[in-house]
């Protein structure tokens, strides 16, 4: 992220952790026997992190921004909660991470499309496969890029708080190339950049299945939310669960 000092102090609000998620992960949960070990990629100031630890879950949580993993660690000191905290890019993670260790690995928030690259997101698929354990679980959650493909510009959900208002747009390029521009629209009406023409692959539910299935996966679920309601073209975001 370019501007990320400019969302810090709004990223939990931007960024809630919904009671549909709750529930779709405590469902996952009852899968695996305890403690479940979660990997938590793109954990940005680690909110979901510490939900999942409550009941002893073995949490681990990556990321790439500085500022970012400073917000999950002080949050980590105020909590007293036993969640390890990385600042690692997923290029890296098969390097220091144990493989068959994760019952589930999770990126969230389209946090997937900035690995911009055809190669490097089937790596990143092949590395996810190998960190999880037998019958491991992995999620995705993401746009529906398939709208997006539809229109040269396109205007991604709103997110917003009582204080600020996150604005997005996608805007196609050549090939399968779409740069994302993202400001924060403040109560008095500010204007703060977070993106700015950043580089995105618009990963579509096609995609995944073709990268997933090429990394021995095998079975495939397609959501339209947290809340587990039927995906469509039509949805405006895709919640994934490959096995």
């Amino acid at each position: 992220m370019e501007y990320i000092q400019n969302v810090i102090e709004y990223y939990d609000e931007l960024y809630p952790v919904t009671e549909a998620q709750k529930t779709f992960y405590e469902n996952i949960k009852k899968t695996y026997p305890k403690p479940v070990k979660f990997l938590q990629i793109g954990c940005g100031t680690g909110a979901l992190e510490h939900i999942l630890a409550q009941d002893g879950s073995d949490v681990t949580g990556l990321e790439v921004s500085k500022e970012l993993i400073s917000a999950a660690n002080l949050r980590k000191r105020t909590q007293l909660t036993a969640i390890r905290f990385f600042q690692l890019s997923t290029l890296d993670m098969t390097r220091f991470l144990g493989k068959g260790f994760y019952n589930v690995i999770s990126c969230l928030n389209n946090r997937i499309i900035f690995i911009h690259d055809r190669i490097l997101l089937k790596k990143f698929f092949f590395d996810s496969k190998s960190l999880l354990s037998k019958n491991g679980t992995l999620i995705l959650a993401l746009y529906n890029f398939h709208r997006a493909k539809q229109t040269p510009v396109t205007a991604l959900p709103v997110r917003s708080s009582i204080r600020v208002k996150m604005l997005s747009t996608v805007k196609q390029s050549t090939g399968d190339v779409m740069y994302l521009n993202q400001n924060i629209e403040t109560g008095n009406g500010k204007i703060l950049k977070v993106m700015n023409n950043e580089e995105i692959y618009p990963l579509t539910k096609e995609e995944i299945i073709e990268f997933a299935k090429e990394a021995n996966f095998s079975d495939f679920k397609f959501y339209g939310s947290f809340a587990a309601d039927e995906f469509t073209d039509a949805s405006e975001t895709i919640v994934c669960v490959l096995r």
